[in-house]
């Protein structure tokens, strides 16, 4: 069988903390800790995240049902992360079955959830949309569309 050119592994976050940005990730969005480990100092994290050798790294694997590991958190600590720029250049895109659960848990944590859209889809389905706002100011995506008929 042949390989993929290319297969897509996951999406990666930088966080200031890590157990806070779990308490959104698994507890508002509803993906599922898969591990957690501590970085070394030869990680290629500080290369690519041009990272301050002094600075801790630790690193978080979150899977969706059915999409393992496909989502990682990494938590910088040691030195001060700058404010994410606006606008913001990232975000996830995660369907959901139930939006306004997703919206209701978020704001009960304290995550910015932003005024909701009207999606139109590709192929002309309508749904619902709303941007949520982790709290290292990363943008999460959750959409809803109604079941075919």
């Amino acid at each position: 069988m042949d390989r993929p050119a290319v297969r897509f592994q996951r999406a990666n976050f930088v966080v200031r903390n890590l157990d806070r940005a779990l308490e959104f990730y698994v507890g508002v969005l509803g993906l599922s800790l898969d591990f957690l480990k501590e970085s070394g100092a030869a990680s290629y994290s500080y290369t690519v995240f041009d990272i301050p050798a002094d600075a801790r790294i630790r690193f978080a694997v979150l899977s969706a049902p059915g999409q393992p590991r496909v989502m990682a958190l990494t938590e910088i600590t040691g030195i001060t992360l700058p404010p994410v720029a606006l606008p913001r250049r990232a975000a996830i895109v995660l369907e959901t079955p139930d939006l306004d659960a997703v919206a209701e848990r978020a704001r009960a944590r304290g995550f910015l959830v932003c005024p909701e859209g009207e999606l139109l889809t590709f192929d002309g389905r309508r749904g619902r949309e709303l941007g949520l706002i982790d709290s290292d100011d990363n943008l999460t995506v959750v959409y809803a569309l109604p079941e075919a008929a």
